[in-house]
């Protein structure tokens, strides 16, 4: 089976000799294409490092990532930037909107560093934040919107151009209950009905039942015997 994400035997260690710390010990994570899967974990127990190596940001210390069948451990930087262009959307906890832009430019600048040109990135970005429930505010500043608007445009931003993953780094964060569920019945309706395959690492078990499939991370170990089929 060719996995939208395959990662075997991953290891990260940051330092060497005495001071050497290990965050991930030999995490297998494999992700069917469509799924909507969550990873789990207390604090410090290595999430976002092994998102941020399936995002192609971080490169890990040893091990095998596979993205559609496409190695990405060991590849050039330059080659690592194409990858992340042609295939990953990252959400952020803390949104990273460019704050002097609009929410229909933060989108369309996305757009058109995959390609678009400037008309149709425009026509696109709307198209987009009306995906996300904010039409009518295409000219707001982050400064002008909620923390859920804000996320909705973050959202939008990095399904801009249809990138096939989608990775979310604890997007519902500092989002109430009722903005939280619909940021990520978002996530969920890209999988389901749009065919991306996301992966959102959360400790918010109130959108536990949301997912497809939640794997646990303890240590910097995937804990395979609990995994386990969202409710």
């Amino acid at each position: 089976m060719k996995y939208a994400i395959d990662a075997r035997s991953v290891t990260k260690v940051y330092g060497e000799g005495d001071v050497a710390q290990r965050v991930l010990e030999g995490c297998d994570v494999q992700v069917p294409h469509g799924e909507f899967m969550m990873l789990v974990g207390p604090s410090g127990s290595g999430k976002t490092t092994l998102l941020s190596i399936l995002g192609c940001v971080l490169r890990a210390t040893s091990g095998e990532v596979r993205l559609f069948g496409e190695a990405i451990t060991g590849v050039p930087e330059n080659h690592l930037s194409r990858l992340r262009l042609s295939y990953i959307g990252f959400i952020f906890q803390g949104h990273n909107l460019l704050a002097s832009l609009s929410a229909e430019d933060n989108v369309a600048v996305q757009l058109q560093l995959r390609g678009y040109p400037t008309k149709e990135a425009r026509r696109e970005a709307r198209a987009l934040l009306d995906r996300v429930h904010l039409a009518g505010k295409y000219h707001r500043r982050p400064a002008e919107l909620s923390g859920g608007e804000r996320q909705r445009v973050a959202i939008a931003r990095a399904v801009a151009g249809a990138p096939p993953i989608i990775l979310a780094d604890e997007p519902t964060a500092s989002l109430d209950a009722a903005n939280g569920a619909l940021v990520t019945e978002l996530l969920r309706e890209l999988a389901r009905e749009r065919g991306h395959t996301v992966v959102c690492v959360t400790h918010d078990n109130r959108i536990f039942s949301l997912a497809d499939r939640i794997v646990r991370i303890e240590d910097g170990k995937i804990l395979a015997d609990h995994r386990e089929r969202a409710a």
